[in-house]
């Protein structure tokens, strides 16, 4: 009774401030007393809006202890007394009223204080389902620091304890036990204007593999990085888990996970469940540009051949991926004065991105001139059995297009059938070699001594992540070489110390990709991410680089420039989604892409609020 009382109270305050005239409401001389003229439906708690002069104004509408329960309406100190008293929460909070800075302040001396990395993902996590807007105002502000808190190599170990450290909900789940329900679970969700999904069914999580329920640490990470890095508002986007199940017996057994303790859907099951999403997803939010993430090698390829022409989407393992290393090799035979087509590259690993690095290299070389088959002549790609060519047995289909002709290794000196990659290396007298195996130490003295022996500058580039997964360390990879390798890392290394001199080791991380990729696509309204657009992705980021870093030793920009990276990027997609027919957009090909991205880039600032009775 008590409660309901209360409630009746509450409801009657906002209708009898809702009956006052806006004058009354908003006295003569109120910040507040200004007319919208743009509206945009965002969720069912708020709306976004901009008033007469361009501000965004936040249409509250949740009242009392909602708005600070609400992290995308939450400012906590930072409500002015004007907000307090219209929304509800005066008296709920301390009486001083601070600035964002003077928050991001107090955030950053408390992130600053944590022991561990994981503490400081947890606590950012924290931050992020309390204060939407301060969490990435303190993340864009030290994005080079707290890039590998959100992202790899700190998600990674976040995805092994998710149920551990599991304390608020994020994003949509699916299950077997639920997909029936996938259109009212859509509309469950308290954001109505999706633009960027992005989904995983967390068996190739990283290179730590299946973890279940665990994998949704990397839809929220990613999607961060696509408002941090992108630009994308945060207020349009949706992390997915597709819950299918697990093949560890250990989760299965685990009294805390928080999955469904069945073994993964496989075949028909699996694709009928992901076609009850997709089309869950083209009925409720038909401009959703989807991401597809860390599915298993094949299913990865198989989802995205099957919906990449019914839904807007990629898979960022496979084009992603194979962008930014394409993207890092180009710099690099930059700064050599040499080109792409004359290279011989080793790809160890054929996994989803070793496959996609093969495919967007051969496109590379394509593009300076070569044939398809001239192309794949000069690329040996490897996986746990070794070289892959044409008449090997145990090979996936997927994996026919990067085979070589059985009569390329006729001849060569091997110890078995199958060549290994140290077979590989020496018998093709290889030029670049690029590790996504996951095989911590895979790359040898012995190896990385040979390709040192087969040219003067290697490229040689172990992109496994996390960490403790690499194929070799840069410092290692310098004293094999005596200081000749051009080095880059998929996660994040320091500086060697060679001869005297301090070399960065450029980081090629998807997130010089994929936020530009995205938001490029949501804002062309791409109804479909071609392979043109994929590439483009790439060439901006090596352009970008050969233009402002190449000359400073770097394949790959400093982190702390990935928001600079992503507007270009972004520009570029627009350009070619334009160029292939599918931009959709109203009055896109007369459009500057780029002042558009600057234009719709979303910037963490808090709005105006006000009641929704406005």
């Amino acid at each position: 009774v008590i409660i309901f009382s209360l409630f009746l109270l509450q409801e009657s305050s906002i209708m009898a401030f809702s009956s006052l005239s806006k004058a009354a409401r908003f006295p003569v001389g109120s910040h507040l007393y200004r007319s919208i003229t743009s509206k945009t439906q965002t969720s069912h708690y708020f709306d976004i809006r901009k008033d007469s002069w361009g501000n965004p104004v936040m249409e509250v509408k949740v009242h009392g202890i909602g708005v600070l329960r609400t992290p995308q309406i939450n400012k906590g100190a930072a409500f002015t007394e004007e907000e307090r008293r219209l929304l509800g929460v005066d008296g709920l909070l301390p009486p001083a009223v601070k600035t964002m800075q003077q928050q991001q302040d107090r955030c950053y001396r408390r992130f600053s204080s944590m022991a561990t990395p994981l503490e400081k993902y947890q606590y950012l996590r924290e931050l992020q389902e309390r204060n939407e807007h301060l969490y990435y105002n303190l993340v864009i502000e030290h994005i080079e620091e707290m890039l590998p808190i959100i992202y790899t190599p700190t998600v990674g170990e976040a995805c092994r304890k998710f149920s551990y450290l599991y304390n608020m909900a994020r994003g949509l789940s699916f299950s077997p036990s639920n997909i029936h329900k996938v259109d009212q679970i859509v509309k469950n969700y308290y954001l109505t204007d999706i633009r960027m999904i992005v989904a995983t069914d967390s068996s190739a999580i990283l290179g730590i593999g299946d973890q279940g329920y665990g994998g949704m640490g990397i839809p929220i990470g990613k999607l961060a990085l696509y408002t941090a890095a992108g630009g994308v508002s945060p207020f349009q986007t949706c992390p997915v888990a597709m819950d299918v199940g697990t093949n560890r017996k250990d989760l299965q057994l685990d009294s805390m996970y928080l999955g469904v303790k069945r073994n993964r859907l496989t075949g028909k099951e699996y694709m009928a469940f992901f076609e009850a999403f997709v089309q869950a997803v083209k009925k409720h939010w038909p401009r959703t540009i989807i991401q597809w993430e860390d599915l298993s090698k094949d299913a990865a390829f198989s989802v995205l051949e099957r919906f990449r022409d019914e839904v807007s989407s990629f898979n960022d393992d496979i084009q992603g991926t194979g962008a930014v290393t394409l993207s890092g090799v180009v710099a690099a035979c930059k700064m050599l004065n040499q080109k792409l087509k004359d290279q011989i590259v080793v790809i160890s690993g054929a996994g989803a991105g070793g496959a996609g690095v093969a495919w967007i290299i051969a496109e590379g070389m394509k593009r300076e001139g070569l044939t398809q088959e001239e192309a794949v002549s000069r690329i040996f790609v490897l996986d746990s059995v070794g070289l892959l060519y044409k008449g090997r047995a145990k090979m996936e289909d997927y994996k026919e297009r990067f085979c070589q002709e059985a009569n390329v290794i006729a001849g060569w000196k091997k110890k078995s059938e199958v060549p290994d990659l140290m077979e590989t290396v020496v018998n093709s007298k290889a030029t670049i070699l690029l590790g996504l195996s996951g095989i911590a130490g895979q790359f040898t003295e012995a190896l990385v001594k040979q390709m040192a022996a087969n040219c003067d500058s290697p490229i040689v580039f172990p992109l496994s992540n996390p960490n403790d997964n690499v194929e070799a360390t840069p410092e290692q990879i310098f004293q094999w070489t005596n200081g000749k390798a051009l080095v880059a890392c998929g996660s994040p290394f320091p500086d060697v110390q060679w001869g005297g001199k301090a070399y960065p080791i450029g980081q090629g991380n998807n997130a010089f990709i994929f936020p530009g990729l995205g938001h490029g696509a949501i804002l062309a309204q791409a109804s479909k991410v071609t392979d043109r657009m994929v590439m483009e992705a790439s060439a901006a980021l090596s352009d970008y680089t050969i233009q402002n870093w190449i000359s400073r030793g770097r394949f790959y920009p400093p982190v702390s420039e990935m928001r600079a990276v992503s507007v270009y990027v972004a520009a570029r997609v627009i350009a070619a989604a334009v160029q292939d027919g599918v931009a959709t957009a109203q009055d896109i090909k007369n459009v500057d892409p780029e002042a558009l991205v600057r234009r719709e880039y979303w910037q963490p600032k808090y709005p105006m609020c006000v009641p929704s009775v406005y």
